[in-house]
């Protein structure tokens, strides 16, 4: 018999965070988020907290041994911006055995429905930043940092239990384009950058950067991503934990600023170099060796994930994207890169996979949102 209970003490977070590295332990494809990010989620240093009402569920076997977990939020923000009660489900993960992942599901709708939600949708994180999506095809293919591994039957068990797919997300390697066509990109690159008279934003080092320009990347972002799916506004406290959970790994040499003539932002386009090896084998954990491997990471990066992009929208027909496509080729080209990963593109943002045509494109993953709509076991049903 499976037992789910509610995550309350502390010997319960460290289980709640200890259970997917013991489930993919061996897993070459499993990459972890970093462990001391993942416990603030339970407490005051949540950023996410003034938006946000979170609950954690453990699934136990008869003998007590946990066998699977579950994080469902009610993201204020997103449902008042959406007019609707939907609680997203994250964190999901269990053992091969589709009761423990209905008990799971079964403890956090019932939890959804006690909130006044009548919909579930996921997985989602906090906001769009968080690791989002669940793995539906290419479970052969190392995660990258920024986003959660999971086994094939997750998807099987979710759909078992009424859930049908919202969006996917698909992600790709993109290789150097040939050489004439690495040149026409550089060639309308340049030509963007005086037609509109746009000029590289300068900064001395990661502080100096974080000083002039995250006020309004992040104001761009709200902007830019407005109508995006599982987009959220940002908040003071949501700006400091991202830029606190970034810092470590932003490298100036992979990052791409357009101002325009009146120093305005126009674009901002992080890249990271891929850590996903370097904190395999600490479980996350920033020992001394893991910070060795990162500094290595981020000193000779191989590949490179693309991260966050934003737009001006009055600049997006302007032709940005080439400026992007060439600043990531300069990349690629001066590091010896093999390639770079895109992270998720919703399946029908045709501007971002048109502009991928520019490269040598593999599609090599997919993730899946899925909602399913919440029947109030206390009403009358027809």
């Amino acid at each position: 018999m499976i037992t789910v209970k509610q995550v309350t003490t502390r010997k319960e977070r460290k289980e709640f965070t200890d259970f997917p590295l013991k489930l993919y332990e061996g897993n070459d494809c499993f990459v972890p988020p970093l462990y001391g990010d993942e416990m603030k989620i339970f407490g005051a240093k949540n950023g996410y907290n003034d938006t946000c009402e979170s609950s954690f569920f453990l699934a136990r076997d008869d003998s007590g041994k946990v066998v699977g977990r579950i994080s469902g939020i009610i993201q204020r923000a997103a449902n008042e911006k959406n007019g609707e009660k939907r609680a997203r489900f994250t964190r999901f993960d269990c053992i091969d055995d589709p009761e423990v992942a209905a008990a799971l599901f079964r403890a956090l709708e019932d939890w959804a429905l006690s909130k006044g939600m009548d919909t579930v949708c996921g997985p989602l994180g906090y906001s769009d930043l968080e690791r989002e999506g669940l793995l539906v095809e290419g479970f052969d293919q190392l995660s990258t940092f920024e986003e959660q591994y999971n086994a094939e039957y997750y998807g099987r068990f979710i759909e078992q239990l009424g859930y049908r797919k919202e969006v996917d997300w698909t992600e790709s390697r993109l290789y150097l384009p040939d050489e004439e066509e690495a040149k026409k990109v550089e060639e309308m690159a340049d030509f963007v950058m005086n037609r509109y008279n746009l000029h590289v934003g300068p900064a001395k080092n990661v502080n100096d950067f974080i000083k002039k320009y995250a006020d309004p990347f992040f104001e761009l972002i709200d902007v830019a991503y407005d109508g995006l799916y599982g987009t959220v506004p940002f908040t003071d406290n949501m700006k400091k934990m991202i830029i606190t959970n970034f810092k470590l790994i932003i490298d100036l040499d992979h990052v791409l600023v357009l101002l325009n003539e009146k120093d305005e932002l126009v674009c901002l386009a992080l890249c990271f170099p891929s850590i996903a090896r370097a904190v395999q084998p600490s479980k996350g954990k920033l020992t001394p060796a893991a910070l060795v491997r990162l500094l290595k990471a981020i000193k000779k990066p191989n590949p490179i994930d693309l991260g966050l992009v934003a737009v001006r929208p009055d600049y997006l027909s302007k032709g940005i994207p080439a400026v992007m496509c060439g600043a990531i080729i300069k990349m690629l080209r001066e590091d010896g890169v093999e390639y770079a990963e895109t992270n998720l593109n919703l399946e029908d943002n045709y501007a971002i996979t048109n502009l991928w045509k520019r490269f040598r494109t593999v599609q090599h993953k997919r993730r899946r949102s899925y909602v399913k709509k919440l029947a109030d076991n206390n009403s009358e049903e027809n």
